[in-house]
């Protein structure tokens, strides 16, 4: 039996146990190992939609590279404030709620349409015509950066009646962390009171960082 330890050095130890259980993990970067800050740079590997975190010496040797692996995402952020997008047209994507992202798959050759839900990404089926229709409305869609930018829809309050529709042009690891926030906080039936709490800091991050006047855009 080992000897008790004074009161004093007892509970010295009992507190350095409880530094140690709640000590964050260091994220590192998955090319190099080089421990990262909390905001960081991120590759995603279109062949399967995998993100990775990269430090930004890393990161900046897959910017612009043509078949490479993985890609760069960018970190720029747009508010499409005169994005044209009818009711009718949203009805004609097939996406069965009043949220998705759009992207242009480089493996797939096409846009793809995912909603997210409490399961994960969830791909709607997209016709060319549809999405042809709203590029033309909407020629910025062009500037999307095939894997790496999406448009991000969020017709939630729209369809409640309580706000506009909002339409951005964000990295494709906002989108992905849209999807967490949602899998991780969504509860019951409706969602609960915090995954709303959660979606509006999202939201109101994104018109945060487009500057909504300085970096928001015409479609």
């Amino acid at each position: 039996m080992s000897p008790a330890l004074p009161p004093e050095q007892g509970s010295a130890f009992a507190t350095l146990r409880q530094f140690a259980r709640k000590r964050t993990p260091v994220e590192r970067c998955e090319m190099c190992s080089h421990e990262l800050a909390a905001e960081h740079e991120h590759l995603v590997e279109p062949a399967n939609r995998k993100l990775l975190c990269a430090c930004g010496a890393c990161a900046i040797l897959f910017e612009g590279k043509t078949g490479a692996r993985y890609k760069r995402v960018p970190r720029r952020v747009l508010f499409l404030r005169d994005f044209q997008l009818t009711d009718g047209q949203w009805d004609g994507l097939a996406v069965p709620i009043e949220m998705a992202f759009f992207f242009k798959s480089t493996p797939h050759g096409k846009v793809i349409a995912l909603y997210p839900s409490p399961a994960g990404p969830t791909e709607s089926l997209l016709s060319f015509d549809t999405w042809a229709d709203i590029v033309e409305g909407n020629p910025i869609l062009n500037e999307m950066d095939a894997d790496v930018t999406a448009l991000l829809v969020n017709r939630v309050g729209h369809a409640r009646g309580s706000s506009p529709a909002e339409y951005y042009l964000v990295p494709i690891d906002e989108c992905y962390k849209l999807v967490g926030l949602i899998r991780t906080h969504w509860r019951g039936l409706s969602g609960g009171t915090e995954v709303w709490r959660e979606l509006g800091e999202f939201f109101g991050g994104l018109k945060q960082r487009a500057g909504c006047g300085q970096e928001s855009v015409h479609a």
